[in-house]
């Protein structure tokens, strides 16, 4: 099946979650079919219309929204005045619980990519009750290792970009977490300092996970740039908020409280994020899941045959 046809939101607003944040929403399909929360990347990305293209529109009704700080929500991180330390895992869990309660939903499919499918996966495990299926991709589960390997493990991989990457950074700064000395550089008062580690690190992801052609149009705009970074690195740097042990991977550690939950996790066979074993792993401890390789794809949600697989797993959980 691909995607389904483009459609437009029949609903949409600024949720107060508190903190002096208002969260962006929107819905879209049939008001009255399955309920189904998407899950943006990052995180700090936003939600984009692609996603709304994964679901049957005359079944389900698909909810989107942009985190804290990033997309249409305010206040955005990009502006320096923007209190990051009200940016956690924990606060983004509880603006899931609050738009769930708003929209008037009882449970609903939750469909997440990269770290939208670490956040789906914590909001399962501490929310059974809420979740009635997942569907993730660009899989992740927000370790510590995962963060080291996404920075200093692939410098062996692309040691050039890596040699740029490192180099901007303070000499005693280099050894250590490669993502909150960056997060240092961009939280400094100097707007040139903050510009420049921002531009920095998004060319290292441009780098570390290769796109075609070689750039990425949407860190080419100032203001999602530094939210962007930002937001990434203020996580990266804080353990994703996990709390302590997260070193062995919390996600993993509970995924047997996943059991009763229905899942299909949807991979690149090509994915750097393969090289940990993760999804394997977490497929392995969480009963009932399913997992779809897709050939010759990597981090991209957006592959024709990504897309061809996702589409299949809402269309399977539809008929639930």
């Amino acid at each position: 099946m691909a995607l389904y046809p483009e459609i437009e939101p029949y609903d949409r607003g600024l949720l107060d979650v508190g903190d002096g944040n208002r969260v962006h929403w929107e819905t879209c399909g049939n008001p009255h079919g399955k309920p189904a929360l998407v899950l943006h990347g990052g995180p700090g990305s936003g939600c984009t219309p692609y996603f709304r293209r994964l679901f049957d529109p005359a079944v389900y009704r698909i909810v989107l929204l942009d985190q804290r700080g990033c997309g249409r929500s305010t206040p955005h991180a990009s502006a320096y005045d923007t209190d990051m330390s009200v940016n956690t895992t924990a606060h983004l869990i509880a603006d899931l619980e609050l738009l769930r309660r708003h929209l008037g939903v009882g449970r609903w499919l939750v469909w997440g990519v990269s770290w939208g499918s670490v956040l789906g996966l914590r909001y399962a495990q501490t929310h059974p009750a809420a979740v009635s299926e997942l569907v993730l991709t660009g899989v992740a589960t927000g370790s510590n290792p995962e963060g080291a390997l996404l920075t200093r493990g692939l410098g062996l991989i692309f040691p050039q970009a890596f040699q740029r990457f490192v180099g901007e950074l303070p000499e005693d700064e280099r050894d250590g977490n490669l993502a909150a000395a960056y997060n240092r550089l961009i939280e400094s008062p100097d707007p040139e300092v903050r510009e420049r580690a921002a531009r920095a690190w998004t060319d290292w992801e441009t780098a570390a996970i290769p796109a075609a052609p070689r750039s990425v149009p949407r860190f080419e705009d100032p203001r999602f740039r530094m939210a962007f970074a930002r937001t990434v690195t203020h996580y990266f740097g804080n353990d994703h908020f996990m709390g302590e042990g997260n070193d062995e991977g919390v996600v993993l550690r509970d995924a047997y409280l996943l059991k009763d939950i229905p899942g299909t996790l949807v991979q690149g066979s090509l994915d750097f994020g393969n090289l940990l074993g993760t999804v394997w792993r977490l497929h392995h401890a969480w009963p009932g899941s399913e997992l779809v390789l897709v050939d010759d794809v990597g981090h991209n949600a957006g592959a024709p045959d990504m897309a061809e697989a996702l589409v299949a797993a809402t269309d399977k959980y539809a008929r639930r």
